[in-house]
């Protein structure tokens, strides 16, 4: 699995956060939206976020994590870029969604909940997306795939998704590239 890299105290997002957190500063009830802010901020809640939440509040450690992880919404470790859904509900479980799940964790290299060594994809079983008419199903990001029977297919959707990222560098690298020039030529 992928293991993120730890988040620096100096990371500029805890000054946002402490700016957050000031503003509440008093309340009672702020460990939900504490925590909603952070993950908005980070993106996931690693202990180090825990720590510094618990730091500034005096709310402990231990009150946060139980908020955390008691709440899907919350997530502890990172993602990745592209999160994938596959659907396990009855309707798609039948139609071969464990077969899709499985080929999904070996096209990856991963199991679920776990992170791509590229840092795109990461992969949760989920309880019912609510396609059951296009069985089975899988979801990544927003977007829907259905009727997935060709096992095959899998690998090319992901490889869109590849494709779509190392077109995001290239324009990224050419539009640094092309700033430059144009401060040559001021």
């Amino acid at each position: 699995m992928c293991q993120p890299k730890q988040i620096a105290v100096d990371d500029p997002r805890f000054l946002e956060l402490d700016t957050f957190l000031k503003k509440l500063q008093g309340e009672k009830g702020i460990a939900m939206i504490a925590l909603q802010k952070a993950q908005q901020l980070f993106g996931y809640l690693p202990l180090e976020v825990h720590k510094h939440i618990s730091a500034f509040t005096g709310i402990s450690v231990a009150e946060l994590y139980g908020v955390s992880s008691f709440y899907s919404q919350f997530l502890l470790e990172a993602e990745g870029k592209h999160r994938i859904s596959v659907c396990m509900g009855t309707a798609c479980y039948v139609k071969g969604s464990q077969k899709v799940l499985d080929k999904l964790c070996e096209l990856l290299n991963i199991k679920v909940g776990e992170v791509s060594s590229d840092g795109l994809f990461s992969i949760t079983a989920a309880r019912c997306i609510g396609c059951c008419g296009l069985a089975p199903v899988i979801m990544i990001d927003e977007e829907v795939y259905a009727n997935i029977v060709d096992l095959n297919e899998l690998e090319q959707i992901l490889d869109s998704y590849r494709s779509k990222e190392a077109a995001a560098v290239t324009v990224s690298v050419a539009s640094a590239d092309n700033k430059g020039e144009a401060e040559d030529l001021a």
